[in-house]
């Protein structure tokens, strides 16, 4: 009976080492991901979280990082209402084992950057970057966890001008006169690229007929817009509203009725759904990106991200799905050199460290305002055009793909 008792203890401690052995091969380290999964950016938000997971499936199947084994878990910021971002954050943060989150944008503002200092919390985003530069720039050491991977939105205020003038001089683009009319949504990313492109577009001689601002929201009709921009006639229209429906719209009703004029969107074109919404029509639109994915033969990064993607969900992403992808693997870099997910401050040290090639490009931060570092050595920014439903990068010419057409509906 005494070897029975003796058995059973040695039995059940060795169980009870298989359970620690277990549980030590099974610890978790939580990464939060905000993203609209409602709404009008509800493509966006899937695209992210595709991305992210994509990226932590990866990661697991190689053994995981550090010891532990990456998860991820959402938060839906529904329209980035402020509301909703907080209690998305709230949900997220309440989790002892979420010590990273990450977005493509989970607000207009990026308000919810004052919530991460507040908690130490490593944070990768990838939209509105004035609105980080403006909420970082002050004080850079009170956000040692946040970091941005797009760089200064400048470049979507200033590139404008020179890439038309570009076009124009090698005689690709005939434009009838120096007018543009602009519109953008009442939103903080559409507004400041908005009224950034009037100022510089009114320095180089244009005449800026219409700076108009509408609600924020779905948009079904832009029409009184387009009939003052057919009594104008400018050689240029541009909207910088970004949501794919709200701009797909606003296509179609220019093509009721179009006049002799460049259409440039923000961003939205770069969405799979605005190919989708607008098929053939799409033909001859312009946009332009920061932090896209640069998928030219010398940025072997991008081939192999867009490939992983399409294979795992059967389509093209547009841009959040890679970034997000990226995101997580320079998280998943910061906690195998510091060890520890629980270790938020050296985790964001680690994260800003970082060096890398990117699928959108050559990625080093700026310690002064947390942003990736755009230009010579960094990010480019791509301006591209839909043709036959392919997305043709003409600008900058040393990472051109293809060349700029006159649009269909232009003289």
């Amino acid at each position: 009976m005494r070897y029975s008792y003796l058995s059973i203890g040695f039995a059940a401690a060795a169980l009870m080492l298989a359970g620690l052995q277990a549980h030590a091969q099974d610890k978790v380290a939580k990464i939060g991901v905000l993203a609209p999964l409602t709404g009008g950016s509800a493509a966006d938000g899937n695209e992210m979280v595709n991305g992210a997971r994509l990226a932590v499936e990866e990661i697991n199947a190689a053994g995981g990082v550090a010891g532990y084994k990456l998860e991820i878990v959402v938060g839906d910021t529904q329209d980035q209402a402020a509301d909703a971002v907080t209690s998305a954050f709230e949900r997220l943060a309440g989790d002892r084992d979420v010590n990273a989150m990450m977005t493509g944008y989970a607000s207009g503002s990026n308000f919810e950057i004052e919530l991460m200092a507040e908690q130490d919390m490593p944070y990768l985003l990838s939209a509105n970057s004035a609105q980080t530069e403006g909420i970082i720039a002050p004080h850079p050491d009170d956000f040692p966890t946040v970091w941005s991977i797009t760089p200064s939105y400048d470049g979507y205020e200033t590139a404008m001008v020179p890439m038309l003038k570009e076009l124009q001089d090698s005689g690709k683009l005939k434009l009838p006169n120096n007018k543009v009319a602009l519109i953008s949504s009442d939103n903080s990313y559409s507004k400041t690229i908005m009224n950034g492109l009037k100022e510089n577009f009114e320095k180089a001689g244009w005449t800026v007929t219409s700076a108009d601002l509408v609600p924020f929201g779905e948009i079904s009709d832009w029409r009184t817009f387009l009939a003052r921009v057919r009594q104008d006639n400018p050689a240029v229209i541009i909207n910088t509203d970004y949501q794919p429906g709200n701009a797909a719209k606003f296509l179609t009703q220019f093509l009721e009725d179009p006049t002799n004029s460049l259409v440039f969107i923000q961003y939205a074109p770069s969405v799979p759904e605005f190919l989708e919404l607008t098929r053939e029509h799409s033909t001859g639109v312009v946009y332009n990106l920061l932090g896209g994915v640069l998928n030219v033969p010398n940025n072997p990064r991008a081939a192999e991200v867009l490939k992983k993607y399409k294979d795992k969900y059967g389509s093209e992403p547009g841009g959040y799905g890679p970034l997000l992808y990226e995101e997580v693997y320079i998280y998943a870099e910061a906690l195998e050199k510091v060890g520890d997910p629980t270790d938020r401050l050296a985790i964001g040290k680690a994260i800003g460290e970082t060096q890398k090639q990117l699928m959108s490009g050559p990625l080093r931060f700026d310690p002064k305002t947390h942003l990736a570092v755009q230009g010579e050595g960094g990010i480019p920014i791509q301006f591209l055009q839909i043709w036959d439903g392919e997305r043709v990068l003409y600008y900058p010419s040393e990472y051109a793909d293809g060349e700029f057409r006159m649009p269909p509906w232009m003289k």
